[in-house]
């Protein structure tokens, strides 16, 4: 016989779960599509990239300070930074939301994917 309230109670938390990882998708996309609005609309409006010619920032931190200043490009740049940063934000957010689903199971397989994808970044900025 099956424990209809038990699983339930499991349905509830998968739908949790799903609602926790949609909700960070969304939020990740919609402030990223804002900024690289923002960037364009500021390049747009200046008719200049806020960089000399042929320079242009190239590593995380110089990005973020072109953000910090308002340049046009440095803006864009960050947005696209956060859309490629989502998904390993929402991978983040799996390995949280099974640990309260108790799914061990797959917290170990979301921990290998998440660890996967900062070697991949370290190995990436290394390289």
């Amino acid at each position: 016989m099956v424990n209809r309230p038990r699983m339930q109670e499991q349905e509830k938390k998968t739908d949790i779960v799903e609602i926790m990882i949609g909700r960070t998708l969304r939020i990740g996309i919609t402030f990223s599509s804002v900024l690289i609005i923002c960037g364009l609309l500021l390049f747009f409006v200046t008719g200049d990239t806020g960089y000399a010619k042929n320079d242009y920032p190239t590593h995380v931190q110089d990005i973020l300070l072109g953000f910090i200043s308002f340049r046009p490009y440095g803006v864009t740049l960050t947005g696209l930074l956060l859309l490629m940063l989502t998904p390993v934000f929402r991978v983040g957010v799996s390995i949280i939301a099974f640990l309260l689903k108790k799914d061990y199971l797959y917290t170990l397989i979301t921990l290998i994917v998440f660890s996967i994808l900062i070697i991949s970044f370290t190995i990436g900025k290394a390289g």
